[in-house]
Order: C-alpha cells, then structure tokens, then sequence
C-alpha cells in the first residue's frame, strides 16, 4: 500500500479587523479568502501564499497545519 503524502498547509486566522486598511491589504486578506474576523482557512505552503501574508501579517496569525 503507498503512503500518502500530505502537501504541507498553513493556518491563517484573522485576528485584526480590515477597517481602516489600506484596500490594497483588505483585498489582499479577502484574496486569502478570509472573510470575517476570527475565521481561519487552510491554504497551501507555496511563495504565492507565503507573499500575501508577509503583505497583510498585522492583521493574520498563521500556523503550520
């Protein structure tokens, strides 16, 4: 039986609301697929993603799923 391989995720949580961001941070955190505070989504470990939080890291806590 082949073991199956788990493709590395993050966990990102917005912990801080886009009120008063700049837009290019709140469409940044909505591209994320973040939509409401405290909500978390589990995205793949890739430079993409990895860029995007770097941009909005104020507002996002993230973990290694």
């Amino acid at each position: 039986m082949a073991a199956k391989k788990t493709a590395k995720t993050l966990k990102i949580t917005l912990v801080k609301s886009t009120i008063g961001a700049i837009p290019k941070h709140r469409a940044t955190v909505e591209a994320l697929g973040l939509r409401k505070l405290n909500k978390t989504v589990e995205l793949p470990d890739n430079d993409a993603v990895r860029g995007m939080i770097q941009q909005v890291r104020h507002l996002v806590k993230v973990e290694e799923a």
